[in-house]
């Protein structure tokens, strides 16, 4: 995989009640591209962050109905990536500015 490619797979951090309560056993939520695997995560957030990730698990969420008006529609479909990390090793999600 090219450096571009590598940089665009991670899209930005998930910053929920869950995924933060993640953060305190060293897991981390991310969303990806939807065409990318396990394998390609783990290298993007490896060479992104410099980082050892463990483990990488995928969910990619149901579609919901989702109604502007009176039209009906579905909501974007986007995939979320969990990352264990290695101990010792951690991601700066928040600046301290």
């Amino acid at each position: 995989m090219t450096l571009k490619t590598l940089v665009d797979l991670i899209k930005y951090p998930i910053i929920t009640d869950k995924a933060t309560k993640l953060l305190e056993i060293n897991q981390y939520t991310f969303a990806v591209d939807l065409k990318s695997n396990k394998l390609e995560i783990k290298t993007a957030i490896e060479y992104l962050f410099n980082v050892k990730v463990v483990s990488v698990n995928t969910i990619k969420p149901p579609s919901k109905q989702r109604r502007v008006g009176k039209f009906v529609g579905n909501r974007t479909q986007y995939k979320k990536a969990v990352l264990t990390l290695a101990k010792g090793n951690s991601i700066n999600l928040f600046s301290e500015n």
